[in-house]
């Protein structure tokens, strides 16, 4: 079954495969009766006890069924959108540039590597956030909440401020540290934690070494002490 429990027609979840036969393939979508996946709806042979994508869709007859041909019902180009906008996002599948996702049910979008702050795997359901709207109507999306205001920028410099003592004034993190590291020790992208740390710099509150950053004042009290 999906993360999501409670399963409605038109969405895409991410089930498992419980039964095959003559007919065609059965997965478990949470209900005592499995969905139903014909031959024909199958982008690929099933297996039983194997995951997949499957779209929840109502047959010729009214009744629910499943297709695993995601690509015949999600759309290239979303319409309804707007840029900062939240949205609700599938992990589809993983690609050279990042991984494809799908936006509330509907459309495609992107999410690149390099921005990433934290693990994605396929068939994890995440909010996100339009990034962009490209001119041929395709979408770039991320993880981190568009628009951070001053306040929020002063409350992750005050986080590491926090780590700076509980360290003894130093903390092993800088623009050069990998986006997931960032994330575990702070919670925040790698972007948010470079406008932190460029406000704590240019307070003079840390200098920046090539292994991390230190705390101005555990400097002071170093010299002080000699």
């Amino acid at each position: 079954m999906s993360e999501d429990s409670t399963l409605t027609i038109g969405q895409v979840a991410w089930l498992k495969v419980v039964d095959v036969n003559d007919l065609g393939a059965f997965v478990d979508w949470g209900l005592s009766k499995d969905l139903f996946i014909p031959f024909a709806e199958q982008q690929h042979p099933l297996r039983p006890g194997s995951f997949t994508l499957v779209k929840i869709y109502l047959d010729n007859q009214g009744r629910p069924a499943g297709s695993t041909r995601i690509d015949h019902w999600i759309e290239d180009t979303a319409t309804g959108l707007s840029i900062g906008q939240e949205v609700a996002l599938l992990i589809a599948e993983q690609t050279d540039l990042g991984f494809k996702a799908i936006i509330n049910d509907q459309f495609w979008g992107l999410l690149y590597s390099n921005e990433l702050h934290r693990k994605v795997r396929k068939g994890q359901v995440v909010e996100g956030y339009i990034q962009r709207i490209r001119d041929d109507g395709k979408i770039d999306l991320t993880l981190n909440q568009p628009g951070f205001s001053a306040s929020k920028i002063d409350a992750v410099a005050r986080a590491i401020e926090n780590n700076l003592y509980a360290n003894s004034g130093f903390l092993a993190l800088n623009d050069k540290s990998p986006p997931p590291d960032i994330y575990a020790a702070l919670g925040v992208s790698k972007k948010v934690f470079k406008q932190a740390v460029g406000a704590l710099y240019k307070a003079r509150k840390i200098t920046i070494e090539p292994g991390g950053l230190r705390s101005t004042a555990s400097s002071q009290d170093s010299a002080d002490a000699t």
